[in-house]
């Protein structure tokens, strides 16, 4: 057969979205978020179960935008610490200290690749606040027991759910066990807008105050056409909002909080509405590709593993997580991989502790399994564009690798494991 290029991610596109983006350019009344943005939050709020969600121009933007929401609205104190995976994106660890927050860092397990629990427990301490679950490639940890830890300690539950969007629990969204939880939009996850990300959640009145951190920090919350309405979405834009002024201020130029511009452009809001109508689709392919390409690993046993799901979870996978046996594996099979076209990933960042912008937090070594998931963990991707030639071409190259493992040379731990 040719050798197809096997891509880890990809848009699911088709001509709609193309439609949609230029008929907001052509015909819409706005270029930065305005109704299809604003309509896109609603529907993705009645799909995953919300009160409410904010769209802003990535699903890092999500994480900061959040975290600087929620430690206004439960008043959090500088210094105020919360629990966190040392192994992912750093785009879950950046807003902790860019709010002036600590993260806490605990190892992972390898049956699951998720946090190691016992260490969530061990590390809760006065100081600890909340904590910030990112499923590992859609795949979680014992949401039960994870509760159960943070109701015994009054502590907040908080989702990175960038790669797990689609994920339940016990047929409940992943994410409704959380106070809030963030989505990305970016091209390689389950949705996208092409940027773009989402913070959502139940709790009155955060989404507002999560708006303004997004939108330079103003205080007005109007959207959309409501921008036209002569005295705002309130009926009262032009009052005395300002407590040291006497005069008269329009409150669309009124700022309650130090905020940022991580706005996105209305047409990403119309790309996400037709995005959204094919999440179903999208999840079942997903489940799919994942469960057939797991069956052509299995032909490397013992000498790799793939993850599996947690018992009560319905996984919306973001990728095919593979544990090898030792570094030699890894590296040799990721290699004849990418040599044949077949696209792979690291778990991302591996142990943060390792890099440049982060070793100043603490001691790599200290968190002995994340040290050595750079050693022995890959992923492919399952995406939902993947073809019947992709499934065959991966089993051919799988097949090749098998064989060529029963004669390589010393210095590779090809030994079969009883």
């Amino acid at each position: 057969m040719h050798k197809p290029k096997v891509l880890y991610s990809g848009p699911f596109f088709n001509g709609d979205e193309i439609k949609a983006a230029v008929n907001c350019l052509e015909n819409g009344g706005w270029l930065p978020a305005g109704p299809n943005v604003a309509k896109f939050e609603q529907e993705f709020s009645r799909k995953f179960n919300f009160t409410e969600s904010l769209m802003v121009n990535s699903g890092s933007s999500a994480n900061l935008i959040m975290i600087a929401a929620l430690k206004k609205y439960f008043d959090w104190p500088d210094g105020a610490e919360i629990i966190v995976s040392v192994v992912g994106f750093p785009t879950t660890v950046a807003p902790i200290l860019q709010n002036n927050l600590v993260p806490r860092f605990v190892d992972i397990e390898w049956d699951s690749l998720n946090w190691d629990l016992k260490q969530v427990e061990q590390v809760v301490n006065n100081k600890t606040v909340a904590l910030i679950n990112s499923p590992v490639l859609g795949n979680p940890c014992d949401i039960d027991r994870l509760q159960e830890i943070c109701n015994k300690n009054n502590i907040k539950m908080i989702a990175d759910g960038c790669d797990s969007l689609g994920t339940k629990w016990k047929d409940k969204w992943l994410s409704e066990y959380f106070v809030s939880s963030s989505c990305s939009f970016y091209p390689a996850h389950h949705i996208t807008t092409m940027e773009g990300g989402m913070i959502s959640s139940n709790l009155p009145g955060f989404a507002k105050l999560a708006r303004s951190f997004a939108w330079w920090g103003r205080d007005c919350y109007c959207v959309g056409e409501c921008n036209l309405l002569t005295n705002g979405t309130c009926g009262n834009r032009f009052d005395k909002w300002l407590d040291d002024y006497d005069g008269i201020v329009d409150h669309k130029y009124v700022f309650s909080t130090i905020g940022y511009n991580l706005k996105p452009l209305d047409l990403q809001g119309a790309v996400g509405s037709v995005q959204l109508t094919k999440f179903n689709e999208i999840h079942d392919k997903r489940t799919l590709n994942y469960k057939r390409i797991a069956d052509i690993l299995l032909q490397l046993s013992p000498n790799i593993s793939v993850v599996k799901e947690a018992i009560h979870a319905e996984t919306s996978w973001f990728g095919v997580p593979i544990v090898c046996l030792d570094s030699n594996i890894k590296h040799a099979l990721q290699q004849h991989y990418e040599q044949n076209g077949i696209q792979t990933r690291n778990y991302f960042a591996g142990n943060l502790l390792l890099h440049p912008g982060y070793k100043h937090l603490g001691d790599a070594k200290q968190f002995p399994n994340a040290y050595d998931v750079l050693n022995k963990v890959f992923f492919l991707g399952c995406h939902p564009g993947m073809t019947e030639d992709s499934f065959q071409w991966i089993e051919e190259i799988t097949k090749q690798f098998l064989a060529q493992c029963k004669v390589m040379a010393d210095g590779y731990s090809w030994t079969m494991v009883p």
